[in-house]
Parts: structure tokens; sequence; C-alpha cells
């Protein structure tokens, strides 16, 4: 087999051949990133009770759930969240990624809610004695902990779970903050809740394609 072999004549091989594909970006929708978890983010991560966690290593990329009751995942302070480790199958993908580079990403989720919050940053696993005594879960201690310095939150809009109607017929939990809510947090009131809540938001549901 060719190891280098011809790119097909369909490939997109480069940014500006991307770029051209698809319609710019708005410039809300290129600075709603903020760099900490506040008190909106920090209701919404207390709310989901599923996360996505990715992951890069020598052995390449993995994409693992994270699950357990709302709150699991915890907030240390603005810039950290620690992540308990439960129990599961021990190939330990996205911990041995860890070690090899520290760079990670969540995707949190809530039920019936369609925006989801998304979280970058770095990581690093302790087995702090006090740590995996708070997030005990029943009797079992997680084994270890990742804690995460968070470098980058924002908020998705609800196109994809719209689209794939994952949460048809089930409303969001109580205190769960709006889209809305969440873009004016990160964005420090440049974008207010009411604009997207009232008019982006629904433009979503009614655009998905």
């Amino acid at each position: 087999m060719d190891a280098n072999p011809a790119p097909h004549p369909f490939d997109v091989t480069s940014h500006e051949a991307l770029a051209a594909l698809y319609p710019t970006p708005s410039a809300g929708v290129l600075t709603k990133a903020t760099d900490r978890i506040e008190g909106r983010s920090a209701a919404f991560i207390a709310n989901s009770p599923f996360c996505v966690l990715s992951t890069i290593g020598h052995r390449g990329p993995h994409a693992t759930p994270r699950g357990d009751a709302p709150g699991f995942v915890t907030l240390l302070d603005e810039k950290t969240i620690a992540l308990p480790d439960r129990r599961g199958n021990n190939r330990l993908d996205a911990l041995r990624d860890v070690l090899d580079d520290p760079r990670v990403a969540l995707l949190f989720l809530v039920p019936g809610m369609g925006e989801t919050l998304r979280v970058h940053g770095t990581a690093r696993i302790t087995t702090d004695p006090a740590l995996r005594e708070r997030l005990v879960m029943g009797r079992a201690k997680p084994a270890t902990v990742m804690l995460i310095s968070v470098t980058e939150v924002f908020m998705q809009c609800p196109r994809a779970l719209l689209r794939a109607e994952l949460w048809a017929g089930r409303g969001k939990p109580e205190g769960t903050p709006s889209g809305g809510e969440l873009i004016a947090e990160h964005t420090k009131g440049r974008m207010r809740a009411a604009d997207y809540d009232k008019v982006v938001a629904p433009n979503c549901a009614a655009n998905l394609y």
C-alpha cells in the first residue's frame, strides 16, 4: 500500500478551502469564550450527570463517557475542577493519555437542555486522600481524581441535540441556567441573556439544516 496516497479530488486539505465552504462566523460566536467557571457555568455542571472526556496520547485520541449523580464533577475553584474516576473496564485510556499529554476537553450535558457546555484545559492525576474521601460515592472512593486546570469555557448552541431529539419530552432540572444566562456570563454582559434566549435559540430550532 502506498504510504503517501494521492488525495481524493474532493478532499479538503487547507484552512482556506475549508473556510470557503462555510459562512463567516459572527463576532459573537468568536468572542463568547471565557477562561474560568463562574456562577452560571458552575450551576450547569452541578446539574450535569454526564460528560464526554476527550484526550490524546501516543496511541491516538480517545473520547470516553463519564457519568454519575448530578454534580459528580466538583468545582474546587473558578479555574479547577475535579473529575473522579469511577469503576470501569480498567483500560485507563484517558488516564494514560493525560500522562502523555495533559491537554483535555470536556463536553457537559444536562437532560432537557439543548445547549451544552464545553470546557478545555490541562489535567493531572492525583491520589490525594482528602479529595478521594470528598468524592466518595456510596462506599467506594475513586481510585484517582483528575484535576483539570481550566483554560477555556463556552456554551455550544442546541442544534445538534435538537436534530437528534435527544431530550424529546424531557424538561431540564430546576435551577439549570439558560443558554442565554451562560453566554451573558461568559461574555461579561456583552451579549444579553434575553437576546440569546428569545432570538438566537428559537432561530436555532427553526434553522436546523
